[in-house]
């Protein structure tokens, strides 16, 4: 079996990991367990965060506005101390670290892939300081526990988490005929309804219509987060009776009799076992993990482990698992930035993320250049992970990664930055021939291509070689 089976559905080989005899069994076993996070340092609650969140949004905004309306400087140097006392401009770094050293070191990277391929399905995108107090907590909080439920639970856990509810505004949505709706004049907000059903479960191939959307928003009408005077929006998520519009309610057909907060669970049942989101979804995963256009051949096998398994994900996983190695020589996938720096990083066991020690914040000072450097590498290359632009995430198109600037910030990172993070240890050709040797069936012609260039054995040269290496097509791709 090809050595790319390890980098398409992980991150690669690391120096000190042994190709598997059986690589599916290898890839198949990790999905039936969560594995614990592996990061040493804080790893702080959504809920602890909320109240960081809270501190840094009633600050700003009740306090040091109005304190300082009168003098622009003074208001932006007392802002600039909340962000520290806060960690506004901490918690986010913190969180990419957890995230790379959980790729980095994991004994179960497949599973950590498909963690990675759900936080982008449920996308937050960026808003409201979401990325610096809310996502990450989200994605290891709401998304990694239900990995081995079932998608349904998932839809649902998502559904109602404080951060998607906040992300898509249903905190702001009255049902019209609701005691609140009527006494404030207020009416639904229909964003959280539209992007449950065009991007998180059936798709517009389910033929939904705008009326559709309206009922739905009436549905989930009342779930909010608690709003007071100190805490503003960051309050616990609850339903409010009083938003709720009453009344029976029809979507894609189905009439839902009026159940207040019963409702929501009831229509997320038939969302998510919708032949149409089970199509949707399914294709999105072979997208993921085979190629950009999967067949039908690729997909109905992933149809058919949903439908058998009622929506268990960790059988799901498994069918997709199975399809990404059927079909791994005779098909292509692109990595995103992301991945290709996971994969780079584990591959040549590269010095990132920082130590957990390292990455320790006193709330007194800014965070170093060296706690925001991979952070900054991630936005230097054009991915992100808590800043999608849009609430569809990122792309999993090989299309919309290809630019020309793109590259160029790949080359650019490989050839200035990626040296620096090499260890002393790791610097030689021989390491380098190793590494290729482990992860790549062509590693003899790359070899050679690395032999034309005549490279020295100087701290440019090095950079020079690895800028090669790392954007090789049997690189960027599988």
């Amino acid at each position: 079996m090809s050595l790319k089976f390890y980098r398409r559905v992980a991150f690669g080989l690391s120096p000190n990991e042994k190709q598997d005899k059986d690589p599916l069994n290898w890839a198949l076993s990790q999905l039936n367990t969560i594995p614990d996070l592996l990061w040493s340092g804080l790893i702080p609650s959504e809920k602890n965060l909320r109240k960081k969140y809270g501190e840094w949004v009633f600050g700003d905004r009740e306090v040091l506005r109005k304190k300082y309306k009168n003098d622009k400087n003074a208001y932006k140097r007392a802002k600039d101390e909340l962000r520290i006392k806060t960690g506004e401009r901490y918690f986010e770094l913190n969180e990419h670290a957890i995230r790379h050293y959980q790729t980095k070191y994991s004994a179960q990277p497949v599973f950590e892939r498909f963690w990675l391929f759900w936080g982008n399905h449920f996308a937050i995108s960026e808003k409201d300081f979401l990325a610096e107090f809310s996502t990450g907590p989200y994605q290891r909080e709401i998304i990694r526990p239900n990995m081995i439920k079932t998608f349904e639970d998932m839809v649902l856990s998502v559904t109602t988490s404080w951060c998607m509810i906040h992300h898509l505004d249903n905190s702001e949505s009255f049902g019209p005929n609701s005691k609140k709706g009527m006494e404030w004049r207020e009416t639904i907000n229909e964003n959280h309804a539209r992007e449950l059903l065009e991007l998180h479960t059936v798709s517009p191939n389910a033929g939904y219509t705008q009326e559709d959307v309206i009922q739905l928003a009436y549905i989930m009408t009342g779930w909010s987060h608690k709003w007071s005077r100190k805490n503003l929006e960051t309050g616990d998520v609850w339903f409010d009776q009083e938003m709720h519009q009453k009344g029976d309610k029809v979507v894609l057909g189905v009439k839902y009799k009026n159940d207040a907060k019963r409702e929501l669970a009831k229509v997320i049942h038939d969302l998510a076992t919708h032949p149409t989101c089970i199509k949707f979804v399914s294709t999105k995963l072979c997208r993921h993990f085979i190629t950009d256009e999967p067949t039908e051949e690729m997909i109905n096998p992933v149809i058919e482990a949903w439908n058998k398994s009622n929506g268990s994900l960790a059988e799901i996983h498994k069918a997709v698992i199975t399809q990404a190695y059927k079909y791994n020589e005779i098909t292509h996938k692109f990595h995103p930035p992301e991945i290709w720096l996971m994969q780079l990083a584990r591959m040549f066991d590269l010095n990132t993320p920082l130590s957990a020690k390292k990455m320790e914040y006193a709330f007194k000072f800014r965070p170093t250049n060296k706690q925001r450097q991979l952070s900054w590498i991630l936005r230097e290359i054009g991915n992100s992970p808590y800043r999608a632009k849009q609430p569809n995430g990122w792309s999993d198109f090989e299309v919309d990664w290809v630019s020309p600037e793109l590259l160029l910030r790949r080359l650019w990172f490989a050839s200035v930055e990626l040296p620096i993070l090499i260890k002393s240890g790791n610097r030689s050709h021989d390491f380098i021939l190793a590494c290729l040797k482990k992860n790549f069936e062509d590693h003899e012609n790359m070899a050679s291509l690395i032999h034309q260039f005549r490279f020295g054995t100087s701290d440019k040269d090095l950079g020079r070689k690895y800028g090669v290496i790392c954007n090789l097509p049997g690189v960027l791709k599988v």
